[in-house]
């Protein structure tokens, strides 16, 4: 529960860092940090318009989306307190909630019968399956370097006592960081603020949404970086120690945010024949790690 509370608290909080960080590199005053969640309240309270040719998949989406998000949240510890849906190998049940709201956004965005919309769906599809080893990699690593099959169990295990494991630790946050703007179509694999439809991926997917349904899935994209921070906060808070580890957990989301604005403020986004090519590396960093967790324990023969 103590998890689940400091990812809400980050995730209100996450965009208006992001666009207060992109204002003060490019010296402009720019909106309040308040500013995206008033934003997004009210498109909350106003109501929605969809498409003749939409089905209902297409008025589900968004909270199917939500939904599995609120479900892989439930998976991430705080310190040695479990998550709401703590269990042995909850690391692939956090992996496939995230992978079905995505399926339903992606069928969601093909039911509206826009070709555009397909188009963004396509791409979102490619990058995400490309991306997704990298994932698996990262947390495999950690079960066999703890030898532990729960994020509970692996982060409570967890130390860093010499300069191997320093630079194990390092690779994963490199990673972790990587897939995070993979996973939410950031800079430089996508612009969030971009209208070119030819080289938009998420934002040409929610081009049909509007009101309520644009407002949760903007602010569920604020609850997957909060959820990204805190496995990322978790690599560092091995037992409770409450305030100190709150304070890790709120500045790590605060410093991913501020990783995010300056990647967003001082990057050019790829060109799209080069995305797949970035999304793959991961699995590449992935790999180097798992064989350095083999050196590490001794299993490297």
């Amino acid at each position: 529960m103590h998890g689940l509370i400091l990812i809400l608290i980050v995730s209100l909080f996450f965009g208006g860092i992001v666009v207060k960080t992109k204002s003060i590199c490019a010296g402009r005053k720019g909106p309040g940090i308040f500013q995206p969640l008033k934003d997004i309240w009210r498109l909350i309270r106003k109501g929605a318009v969809f498409s003749e040719t939409a089905t209902i998949l297409t008025r589900i989406a968004p909270s199917i989306y939500f939904a599995s998000v609120l479900l892989a949240v439930g998976c991430i510890p705080f310190g040695n307190v479990r998550g709401l849906l703590s269990f042995q190998g909850d690391f692939v049940f956090f992996a496939y909630a995230l992978a079905l709201g995505k399926f339903f956004m992606i069928i969601a965005a093909l039911d509206t019968g826009s070709s555009f919309e397909g188009m963004g769906a396509s791409r979102e599809a490619h990058f995400s399956m490309l991306a997704e080893p990298a994932f698996f990699g990262v947390i495999g690593s950690l079960a066999l370097y703890t030898g532990r099959t729960s994020f509970l169990d692996i982060f409570t295990y967890l130390h860093f006592g010499n300069y191997l494991s320093y630079a194990l630790g390092s690779v994963m946050l490199i990673i972790l960081v990587i897939l995070t703007l993979i996973e939410n179509s950031r800079m430089p694999v996508d612009d969030p603020n971009t209208h070119l439809e030819l080289t938009m991926i998420h934002e040409v997917m929610v081009l049909d949404y509007s009101g309520f349904d644009l407002g949760l899935i903007q602010y569920t994209t604020n609850l997957k970086f909060a959820m990204y921070a805190a496995l990322m906060a978790n690599l560092f808070t091995g037992t409770l120690r409450a305030l100190p580890d709150i304070l890790i957990f709120l500045g790590t989301g605060f410093l991913l945010a501020v990783i995010v604005g300056g990647v967003e403020s001082f990057t050019a986004r790829l060109r799209m024949g080069r995305i797949p090519q970035f999304a793959f590396s991961l699995t590449s960093y992935a790999l180097l790690l798992f064989l350095l967790v083999l050196f590490i324990t001794g299993r490297f023969s």
